[in-house]
């Protein structure tokens, strides 16, 4: 009985080890491919929403291309983005909901970094097609960066413009590289903002789903 209760509690210390070891991970991103995937005006045209996805996974490279399109930093001597933002206040977060769990990305490491371990697919989105394709965008304004104003709306309104910059930049690498994408305004937000740890004024804008047409 003592050898079971042993093994028990062994058992249970290496289960918690590893989801601590989930939890602590950050996950280095390989540089973002510059290749060219198609020309750009055959990128616009291929532009478009869409709403079957395969459960296949994305390989490591795209989800570094997607995530540095969305919002990387493509000016490392001055911190600029890839979208723009009012005022360079560099507003929108962007959080990954994949698999294993859900992560922010740090732009300026190019990295992602652990929120909450576990698959939460399924609460980035009201459609059956969220909680089986790979990867989940949540867009973030932080509004506490809008220095300049106190107006709840304007800060909302320059939000939204913003995360729209963010989720184009994604379709636009999904022509290119022949991935599914949709955004999306369907979201629990206030579950979403607790699992995001998100502040009162940190407001989720919009989603955005991508993986490999079905």
């Amino acid at each position: 009985m003592k050898i079971v209760s042993l093994l028990t509690v062994v058992a249970l210390f290496l289960a918690a080890g590893a989801v601590y070891s989930q939890e602590a991970d950050t996950i280095a991103l390989p540089t973002a491919s510059l290749a060219s995937d198609k020309p750009f005006m055959q990128t616009v045209k291929d532009r478009k929403s869409s709403r079957e996805y395969s459960d296949r996974e994305l390989s490591l490279q795209d989800l570094a291309n997607v995530l540095w399109c969305a919002n990387g930093v493509n000016r490392p001597e001055t911190g600029k983005r890839t979208s723009p933002s009012a005022m360079n206040k560099q507003d929108v977060d962007v959080y990954a909901v994949l698999k294993d769990g859900i992560y922010l990305y740090d732009a300026t490491g190019h990295r992602l970094l652990p929120i909450v371990a576990g698959d939460y697919r399924k609460d980035a989105g009201t459609q059956a097609y969220v909680g089986t394709a790979p990867l989940n965008l949540i867009y973030v304004s932080d509004l506490a960066r809008f220095d300049y104003t106190d107006d709840r709306e304007q800060q909302a309104m320059m939000a939204a413009i913003d995360a729209g910059h963010c989720s184009e930049n994604v379709y636009l690498y999904g022509a290119a590289a022949n991935l599914a994408v949709v955004i999306r305004a369907s979201i629990d937000k206030a579950k979403m903002a607790e699992l995001l740890k998100l502040r009162d004024d940190q407001l989720i804008i919009i989603a955005q789903t991508v993986g490999h047409p079905k």
